[in-house]
């Protein structure tokens, strides 16, 4: 009986070490590269490529996820819950998709991610940051405060990963995407990676290099994009070829790679362009012979939207061709997004017919769960509403309302240094030593009091909007009136005549006009015009009374033709939901301190053009920024 009852002991004692062996992988205290070794050695081939998947949030479903073991899941841009969509609306959405990948048989977590490029920029309410252009004009801007405010918004809707930042070269002004470019020179995208830390926590001292990091819930994993040499296309051309030497694609794109991998980032997004011809989704030289193999990066590297499919041209035109040749070149997750089952069956099928050899996608799983067990998803997979409070915060507002006040760049002040236009006036006053007195300010342009043109693309919707409806925030007319004396009066109209403006007396005048907003493609610009009516807004009013214009645009444009009529010019970028940060240093509370962080050009003829081209003839060089002492007036 004794012996009976030690055998059965015995027996209970094994099973029960199988059994922790079996959890092995969802142990914490195990090492990483343990966790991550004992999940894929229990997985099957369709465990393996559901991982390599990323679905859009629109095709998603706790069945899909279920059924093909997706393990990630996008918003793409302008894709919602609903147009005003609260926190709690994004968080029950995820979770549901999240509860159907944890009923698999393994319970593998899977990655939601976003584009929060200049703010949580999808989602209703949310802080809208200055565009990159923007925050390179600064130099100064504590990036790694944004990114830490970006993360808590993002993850106050449940969401762990972001595709940003891009840090993208951008050296054609004429590119859709410049604005997306912290600027023309590496050094200042290099400085500018400082928000990865800011997004996903400072990497622990001694970590290996190029293993990525992410530090609690309340961080957020990063994507550095697009690798590699996206913003050096041939005219600027979106997703063209970008022709340079291996010098200067090490030279000028990639410097901020490195930065990005010494810092723990924990995806690469690939560029849809190409380098002399080759396209980056298809270049195993760079995507693992560089970025994994010389530059040790660990975590998983990501297609653009349907990425696989523009290999080819037209794009989709030999889908399996595409799928192999990207696979092969390193690729780990595919951005689909919606022909999952399509890329499953392909993919499938090649690995089984050794077309793809099991090494490879297993490479790619286990980049896959090296970042999801950092992010600590394993623990913690389900999002709750502790941080819903985050979403729109006062404090990140006024973080924002800071970046946008040193975003501001000044161009023109005057006609001479001794008398200067700006700062301007705010008070209606006879007490001396006021430079004039105000009485009456008229505000003109299409950009004063439109909300979505001030915030540019990638903002609620994937091309952005026109209009104050779209989410919360202040326009440049209501920053105006909002600091101006409640004695001075404050007149808006949009494109006045001539006569208008002559007949009513104005102090001074303030145009804001720029770009309607556009991303990507349909950003691309050969001739970088101010929309109409801006040029004829600009001839009106400053033609007639002493004017300042503000330029709200993604990048330079012409103003060449119209600087004669101007007595100051603000290069305001894309500056998102705080307009009040505009006002501010209009009127003097702070200092005009930004920096171009690119060529301000003559004409488009001169293009492409940058520091230290032998032609190089700029209208404002880069570097250029007048400054201003703020002045309090009574």
């Amino acid at each position: 009986m004794a012996r009976t009852l030690i055998s059965l002991m015995g027996l209970l004692l094994l099973c029960c070490l199988a059994e922790a062996e079996y959890l092995k992988y969802k142990d914490p205290k195990q090492p990483l590269h343990v966790r991550v070794n004992d999940l894929v050695s229990r997985m099957t081939l369709e465990e393996k490529i559901g991982q390599m998947t990323q679905i859009e949030r629109g095709v998603a479903s706790a069945e899909v996820m279920k059924k093909y073991f997706i393990g990630n899941v996008l918003t793409g841009g302008g894709s919602a819950p609903a147009r005003q969509a609260s926190a709690e609306a994004w968080i029950n959405i995820i979770n549901d998709f999240q509860k159907g990948a944890l009923s698999t048989r393994l319970g593998i977590p899977m990655i939601y991610g976003i584009d929060a490029v200049h703010g949580h920029n999808n989602v209703y309410n949310a802080t809208i940051f200055p565009h990159n252009i923007g925050l390179g004009a600064t130099r100064q801007v504590d990036v790694a405060l944004i990114g830490a405010a970006t993360a808590l918004e993002v993850r106050a809707t449940g969401i762990p990963y972001t595709f940003a930042p891009c840090i993208a070269v951008c050296r054609d002004p004429r590119w859709g995407r410049c604005y997306e470019s912290y600027s023309e020179d590496p050094k200042i995208v290099q400085a500018m990676t400082e928000l990865i830390p800011g997004l996903q926590g400072d990497i622990p001292a001694g970590s290996p290099k190029g293993v990525p990091y992410v530090a609690g819930k309340t961080k957020v994993a990063a994507c550095a994009k697009h690798f590699v040499g996206d913003g050096g296309t041939i005219n600027g051309v979106n997703e063209n070829n970008t022709i340079i030497d291996r010098h200067g694609l090490l030279a000028i794109h990639m410097p901020a790679y490195y930065n990005s991998i010494i810092k723990g980032v924990s995806t690469v997004m690939v560029s849809y362009s190409s380098w002399n011809g080759i396209k980056m989704h298809a270049n195993q030289e760079l995507v693992t012979g560089f970025l994994k193999n010389t530059l040790q990066f660990r975590g998983f590297v990501i297609t653009d939207w349907e990425g696989l499919d523009r290999i080819t041209s037209p794009p989709h035109a030999n889908y399996s061709y595409s799928v192999e040749v990207g696979i092969k070149a390193g690729i780990d997750m595919v951005m689909v997004p919606y022909n999952y089952i399509e890329f499953i069956d392909d993919l499938t099928f090649q690995v089984k017919n050794n077309i793809i050899p099991m090494s490879r996608i297993d490479d790619a799983v286990r980049r896959i769960l090296r970042v999801k067990f950092v992010m600590g998803l394993f623990e913690n997979p389900l999002a709750d509403d502790s941080l819903v409070d985050q979403l729109g915060s006062q404090e990140h507002r006024e973080l924002a309302r800071e970046a946008v006040r040193k975003s501001l760049v000044l161009l023109k002040n005057g006609d001479s240094t001794e008398v200067p236009l700006l700062p301007l006036p705010k008070k209606t006053s006879k007490i001396l030593p006021l430079p004039k007195k105000t009485s009456k300010i008229l505000v003109a342009g299409s950009h004063a009091d439109n909300l979505g043109y001030q915030c540019g693309g990638w903002t609620i919707e994937w091309q952005g909007l026109s209009g104050n409806d779209l989410t919360r925030g202040t326009t440049i007319l209501n920053a105006i009136k909002n600091t101006v004396d409640q004695q001075t009066e404050v007149v808006y109209q949009e494109n006045p005549d001539a006569n208008f403006v002559k007949s009513n007396n104005f102090s001074y005048a303030i145009v804001v006009v720029g770009e309607h907003p556009y991303a990507e493609t349909n950003g691309d610009s050969m001739n970088l015009n101010i929309a109409d009516p801006g040029p004829n807004t600009i001839t009106n009013v400053c033609g007639a009374v002493e004017c300042v214009v503000v330029v709200i645009s993604g990048r330079p444009v012409v103003i060449q033709p119209y600087l004669s009529y101007i007595d100051a010019l603000v290069a305001a970028w894309l500056p998102g939901t705080e307009g009040q940060g505009v006002a501010d240093v209009l009127f003097g509370d702070y200092d005009f301190t930004g920096k171009l962080p690119r060529t301000w050009f003559k004409t488009v003829d001169q293009l492409p053009m940058n520091v230290g081209d032998p032609h190089y003839d700029p209208l404002f060089p880069f570097g250029f920024g007048l400054t201003t002492k703020s002045r309090q007036t009574s």
